[in-house]
């Protein structure tokens, strides 16, 4: 991403405190577990719709109609701007320059650093630096910031320590099962041996059972061999400890309320009102703040009373069993408040081409009322006007 603008040193910090934030080390994301509840969040969220509406910004709309930048999706967008707010609970969405400073997209950095300064003029601006050292610059009201477990700082969200016991508990488990099975691949024994009468030949007899039964070039075949010498051989069984079922089942529902997910989730289980829990519950509240976070970067004010806005939508009930949907779709489409476009979507299809699908139909001898007002019954036309 081309840097917008230099951070030098005129800039001062926004208020008397320094309000910023420093990303962890990341090794959450090496989890299993965590990544794979980041993942379905992600997936979901990747596919949010993005609309823009209004007259504002019109060349900069047109881009962003595309795709946010000329290196990512709209898909890969979100997916990345979710994935950030999970791990740092705060993803930082800055816009992206042409070589005459003008904006013509908006990309989703992951820095190091952030915090909020001004400049002489009292003018506000976010300022970050990345992983390498290097730090940019932008004026704060053209950047998004989105969220999470927000209390002590006023524009970034706290760190996800809150997490680091469960962690904790997750990475012995996992190092107490390979552990087991590294013990289970030993054999151990202990003999009392007869017939020695100092510590210089218990330690010679020691060497020379090694030497001839656990070197690496021996070819013993897997069998140990005891001196009459030996006596009362007995094996050691070495157990490894892993987390009872019940406790790891703790374990790994603490990580899900964490992120709001469940194993239907996380395994493409979840339709209907348990798909509709999670849009409301992850879904929906990520698509309102990117919404209103996105639509107050990219417009002013006065652009945004006469109506320009940038929305993220779901199609929640294409989440809906197959009877579900054909109850809703035939309801809906029955009185009028829905075209048939408006079916086809729900059954993730295409609309029909030349506008022919935006026509409403009411069922009641089936009127259908036209784009202007006009409408027809029983396919003759009845030359009246919808006066709703």
């Amino acid at each position: 991403v081309e840097l917008s603008r230099e951070a030098d040193s005129y800039f001062r910090t926004l208020t008397a405190y320094r309000p910023h934030f420093t990303t962890w080390n990341g090794k959450l994301y090496e989890s299993e577990l965590v990544r794979s509840a980041i993942d379905a969040r992600a997936r979901h969220i990747s596919k949010l719709k993005v609309e823009i509406q209004g007259a504002a910004r019109p060349t900069l709309q047109t881009k962003l109609r595309l795709k946010p930048n000329n290196w990512q999706t709209w898909s890969q967008f979100l997916y990345r701007v979710s994935t950030i707010l999970d791990m740092q609970n705060t993803a930082v969405i800055v816009p992206v320059y042409d070589e005459l400073m003008n904006p013509v997209g908006y990309y989703p950095v992951l820095p190091r650093k952030c915090e909020i300064v001004q400049d002489d003029d009292g003018t506000p601006f976010l300022r970050y630096e990345f992983a390498n050292g290097e730090r940019a610059a932008d004026y704060l009201e053209e950047c998004a910031i989105l969220t999470k477990f927000q209390y002590k700082d006023d524009f970034f969200g706290e760190t996800n320590h809150a997490l680091d016991p469960t962690m904790s508990l997750v990475h012995m488990n996992n190092e107490g099962i390979k552990e087991a099975i590294k013990n289970g691949a030993t054999y151990r024994f202990t003999a009392r041996m007869t017939n020695f009468s100092n510590t210089e030949d218990l330690k010679r007899e020691r060497q020379r059972f090694s030497e001839a039964n656990l070197k690496a070039d021996e070819a013993n075949g897997g069998l140990l061999l005891f001196p009459n010498t030996y006596a009362d051989i007995k094996e050691l069984q070495n157990k490894g400890y892993t987390v009872p079922e019940a406790e790891l089942r703790e374990i790994r529902t603490s990580v899900y309320n964490y992120f709001a997910v469940n194993e239907d989730i996380l395994q493409s289980k979840a339709y209907g009102d348990a798909w509709s829990a999670f849009y409301e519950s992850v879904v929906e509240p990520f698509s309102i703040q990117f919404s209103e976070t996105m639509t107050q970067a990219l417009f002013s004010d006065r652009e945004r009373a006469q109506g320009s806005l940038l929305m993220a939508t779901a199609n929640r009930l294409q989440y809906m069993t197959t009877k579900e949907k054909l109850d809703v779709s035939s309801a809906m489409f029955d009185r009028g408040v829905w075209n048939r476009d408006d079916v086809r979507d729900v059954w993730n299809m295409p609309p029909l081409p030349d506008g022919q699908g935006q026509a409403y139909i009411i069922r009641g001898e089936y009127i259908t009322i036209s784009e202007d007002g006009s409408f027809t019954r029983d396919g003759t036309d009845a030359g009246g006007e919808n006066n709703e």
